[in-house]
């Protein structure tokens, strides 16, 4: 094993029991941090450790973080310690295929970015426990950069054995929904391309629109929401050259591209997942099939849903919002039935994310204030001093993070498609089928 190897995984257990045996700002941090990462109460020790090595590598006490912390206690540190040490800022979590099986380590694919990484145990413990690896086999980690050839694990790890597409599916929409933070965080040029793709949503929507926000019968929204979706593909394609009046067959050949090729096109336009097999599906025999974007079955139903769109917290789809929008705009708001209770739900229920609020406190700022402090039975609540706390308090971020309808890597999206594939094939549509689609609509 290099000695540079050894001297990590010493420099690792030095700068944990730094942090642990913290006090003052670094403690308090430390505790703020694991509090907001362990709210699930799944905190099990592999978790624990994890946020832990989270905290080392992406925390902030004031304007500096733990790694430098360390390094600044400890001046007498050598300059390629200090290097090491200092890179560390670059680890990340990952969920990794196990491509090769080398001498001392593993070459790992990223399945999130479609990047490969040398990966080598820093211990004899790891070297050992590791030693049981398969080829294929999936393992969910974080792992560190070493010198500029090879990195190493940086935490404990979960492996999950070899899994076939939808499973793996499965796995990939659960880490999206688990470490937002690291869906690209290799891969600088995807996250921003994922997030300039929503700002092109939105603008899409809202010149379709004609605003960011509508209120529609849920069947009458549905139509129109596929409506839309198929113009924004058809513009894309005709910006691509491609002429949808023409039978696929003949535009493939007149384009000179391939199938895989429109099928990362469409996607890339955040049209539905089916839209590039509906393209396909019919050999060439019949014109383009524009996509056709279901609300659930319950908006569908709704005798009214309000679509909001926004460049960075993305598309929402809310069948109560007209119902709040009424108690905030009525004096009298206590008489309306129901309404402390879906005040309560706004609060409450992870899809109402922080920018409605913003919306509402803009629009309303008055009988806002009113109702919460009515509702929360807090007299000196103040809108603008206490929303932000208020929304903390319920667990709801102040920043976005990356919605639903961003673009997703061509070989996440093609992943997918051969994971329903392989469901539809096997097995009746159903929990099944919704279970894989998690993650990635």
């Amino acid at each position: 094993m290099d000695a540079i190897l050894e001297r990590s995984h010493a420099l690792k257990q030095a700068v944990v029991d730094f942090v642990l045996d913290a006090e003052g700002d670094l403690a308090q941090a430390l505790e703020t941090y694991a509090a907001g990462k362990l709210r699930s109460g799944n905190g099990n020790s592999t978790q624990q450790d994890l946020v832990i090595d989270s905290f080392i590598t992406e925390g902030k006490v004031s304007d500096k973080s733990p790694l430098e912390l360390f390094i600044d206690s400890h001046p007498d540190l050598p300059q390629s310690d200090r290097n090491l040490i200092s890179s560390w800022h670059h680890s990340f979590m990952g969920l990794f295929a196990i491509t090769k099986i080398l001498a001392d380590g593993f070459e790992l694919r990223n399945w999130l970015t479609d990047k490969y990484y040398i990966v080598k145990p820093n211990n004899a413990q790891i070297l050992q426990e590791t030693s049981r690896f398969k080829e294929g086999e999936i393992l969910l980690t974080r792992i560190s950069p070493v010198t500029d050839s090879y990195w190493t694990f940086f935490s404990n790890y979960t492996i999950m054995g070899k899994l076939g597409k939808p499973k793996l599916a499965v796995a990939i929409g659960n880490f999206k929904e688990e470490y937002k933070n690291h869906l690209y965080s290799d891969a600088p040029d995807l996250l921003a391309e994922a997030w300039q793709s929503v700002v092109q949503y939105h603008q899409q929507f809202v010149d379709f629109f004609g605003k960011d926000e509508i209120t529609l019968p849920g069947y009458q929204l549905n139509k129109k929401i596929a409506e839309f979706q198929e113009l924004i593909t058809e513009k894309y394609l005709a910006a691509t050259g491609i002429d949808t009046s023409k039978p696929l067959n003949e535009l493939v050949k007149e384009a000179g591209i391939n199938e895989e090729e429109i099928k990362a096109a469409v996607k890339e336009m955040g049209a539905d997942a089916n839209v590039a097999s509906e393209i396909f599906k019919n050999n060439g025999s019949s014109k383009m099939v524009m996509p056709k974007v279901d609300l659930p079955a319950e908006l569908k139903k709704a005798e009214q849903v309000t679509a909001i769109s926004h460049p960075r917290w993305g598309q929402m789809f809310l069948p109560t919002y007209s119902k709040v929008k009424t108690i905030l705009s009525t004096a009298d708001w206590q008489n309306i039935e129901g309404a402390q209770k879906l005040i309560r739900f706004y609060l409450e229920d992870k899809s109402i994310n922080a920018f409605i609020w913003y919306r509402l406190a803009q629009e309303y700022p008055h009988t806002l204030e009113n109702v919460l402090q009515t509702v929360l039975q807090r007299g000196d609540f103040q809108l603008s001093r206490d929303l932000d706390a208020l929304l903390q308090e319920f667990n709801k971020p102040l920043e976005p993070d990356l919605p639903e309808i961003a673009s997703v890597p061509v070989h996440l999206h093609n992943l997918f498609q051969a994971a329903l594939g392989e469901v539809q094939k096997s097995k009746p549509q159903g929990k099944v089928q919704k279970k894989v689609a998690k993650g990635f609509k």
